[in-house]
C-alpha cells in the first residue's frame, strides 16, 4: 500500500487533477531529507523519555499522580513553546544551523542531569524544560525537509521528515530496560550517545535549500495568525498531534496503574501503540496528497473520538490496548495530513506556520497528558481525561465540516485538499 503512495505514477485526483509527472525521489534532496528524519526520530526519544521513566522516578521521588502527570506533561509544553522561537530561527538563520544548536543544547542538558542526579520534583521539571528543546526539533525539521519539495510531494515529504516521531518508540521500547539495569538517572547519559552519533550524521548530510525565505522583521512572522485558516488547522493539530504525543508520554503510566503492568511490560505495550501512530504518518501525508487533506481528517476525527472515548470504558488490557493501537493509527494518520494542508495554504510561510501548528500541537499534547495525571488523582481514574479529549475530537470534526467548503472555494490548490 505504502508503494502505491510514493510511487510517481500518474492518476486521478479529486476535482480532476492528475498525479505528479515528476518522481518524488528526483524532486528534492534525500540525503537532507533522511536527515531531518534522523534528527527528528532521536529528538522525539529524549522528548518523552521522561513518560516511560516515570514509573521509577515517581518511585524514588515519591511524586504524586498529579505530579507525575505535569512531570511527563512539562517536555510538551516547552516544546510547543519553543516551537515558536524554532520557526522564527528556521527563517532567520535556516534550518541546519537552528537544529545544530537545539542539538547541542539537548546532548548538554541531558550529560548535566546526569553528572549532577535529579534529586527533586522540582529537578524533574527542569529536565522537563531541556527536554522541551527536543520537542522543538518539529519545527526544524519538516522546514528542512519541505523546503526541498514541490507542493504536490509535500504530503509525502512532510510525512517521511515527520515520522521521525517514531523514536517514542525507542523510548518506550528501551528506556524501562536501561534503568531496570542501570538506574533511571543512567538513561539520561546514555540518551547522549545515540544523541551525538545523529548529530554528526546531520552536520554532514543536511544541506538548505536554496529557495530559503529572506529576513523580515519578527512581526511579520506573524502574519498568518490574522487568517482564520491559521487558527483552524492550529486547532486541528492540538487534536491530531495533541492526542498522539500526550498518548506517548502518558501510556507507561496508564498502564502501570491501571493494569498493574511492570515498567518492561508496559513499556512494550506502550511501544506498540506509538509504533502504530509513528508507521501511518508518512502513509496519512500520502494519503491526503491523493484523496485530500480534508477527507482524510473527517475519518481521523470519527475515529480518534470513538476510540478514545472506547478507552475510558474499557475493562481488560486487551480491550485497551487495541482501542490504543486504533486512536493511534488514527491519529497518527491525521498529523500527516494536517501538514499536508499547511504548505497548501502557507507555502511562502511554512517556518513559522510549522512553529505555531507545532506549538498548538505541543499544548494539546500538554492538555491530555496533565488531566490525565489530575483525573486520576482527583476522581481516581483516568477515564475523564479520556474522555474530555474525545469530545475535543468530535469538536474538531464539527469545525472541519463548517470550513472544508470555504477553504475548496479559496486555496488555489483546491484539488489537492
Amino acid at each position: 500500500m505504502a508503494t502505491a503512495f510514493l510511487d510517481g505514477s500518474d492518476r486521478p485526483r479529486p476535482g480532476g487533477d492528475t498525479a505528479p509527472t515528476t518522481s518524488f525521489w528526483r524532486s528534492g534532496h534525500t540525503p537532507t531529507l533522511v536527515a531531518a528524519f534522523l534528527y527528528f526520530d532521536l529528538a522525539f526519544m529524549v522528548w518523552v523519555i521522561l513518560g516511560p521513566l516515570a514509573p521509577d522516578i515517581a518511585a524514588s521521588l515519591s511524586l504524586s499522580p498529579a505530579q507525575k502527570g505535569l512531570m511527563v506533561a512539562t517536555p510538551t509544553l516547552m516544546g510547543a513553546l519553543l516551537r515558536v522561537v524554532n520557526g522564527l530561527l528556521v527563517d532567520r538563520i535556516g534550518p541546519k544551523r537552528s537544529g545544530a544548536i537545539g542539538q547541542l543544547i539537548v546532548i548538554g542538558g541531558l550529560l548535566s542531569a546526569w553528572a549532577l542526579g535529579v534529586n527533586s520534583f522540582a529537578g524533574t521539571l527542569v529536565l522537563g524544560v531541556i527536554l522541551g528543546f527536543a520537542g522543538a526539533s518539529f519545527a526544524i525539521a519538516l522546514p528542512l525537509a519541505s523546503r526541498w519539495y514541490p507542493a504536490e510531494h509535500q504530503g509525502k515529504a512532510m510525512g517521511l521528515a515527520g515520522m521521525g516521531n517514531s523514536g517514542t518508540v525507542l523510548a518506550a521500547l528501551f528506556a524501562p530496560t536501561l534503568a531496570k539495569l542501570f538506574g533511571w538517572n543512567a538513561v539520561l547519559g546514555l540518551a547522549c550517545i545515540p544523541l551525538s552519533i545523529v548529530f554528526v550524521a546531520y552536520m554532514i548530510m543536511a544541506k538548505d535549500a536554496p529557495n530559503q525565505p529572506a529576513a523580515k522583521p519578527i512581526a511579520a512572522y506573524f502574519t498568518p495568525l490574522r487568517s482564520a485558516d491559521a487558527w483552524w488547522l492550529m486547532g486541528f493539530y492540538a487534536v491530531t498531534f495533541g492526542g498522539f504525543s500526550g498518548l506517548a508520554s502518558s501510556l507507561t503510566i496508564y498502564f502501570t496503574d491501571r493494569f498493574g503492568l511492570t515498567t518492561v511490560a508496559a513499556g512494550y505495550c506502550t511501544a506498540a501503540c506509538v509504533f502504530a501512530g509513528s508507521l501511518v504518518r508518512p502513509m496519512g501525508g500520502a494519503l491526503a496528497d491523493r484523496v485530500g487533506g480534508v477527507r482524510a481528517l473527517l475519518v481521523v476525527f470519527a475515529v480518534a473520538a470513538a476510540a478514545l472515548a472506547g478507552v475510558s470504558m474499557a475493562g481488560t488490557l486487551v480491550m485497551a490496548l487495541s482501542l490504543f493501537v486504533a486512536a493511534m493509527l488514527a491519529l497518527g494518520t491525521g498529523n500527516g495530513a494536517v501538514f499536508q494542508l499547511v504548505p497548501q495554504r502557507f507555502q511562502a510561510e511554512i517556518g513559522v506556520m510549522t512553529g505555531l501548528v507545532g506549538m498548538a500541537g505541543g499544548v494539546g499534547g500538554f492538555w491530555l497528558a496533565s488531566s490525565l495525571g489530575v483525573a486520576r488523582q482527583f476522581t481516581g481514574s483516568f477515564a475523564g481525561g479520556f474522555l474530555i479529549f474525545a469530545a475535543l475530537a468530535l469538536l474538531a470534526l464539527a469545525g472541519l465540516l463548517l470550513v472544508k467548503d470555504g477553504w475548496r472555494a479559496r486555496w488555489s490548490t483546491a484539488a489537492r485538499i
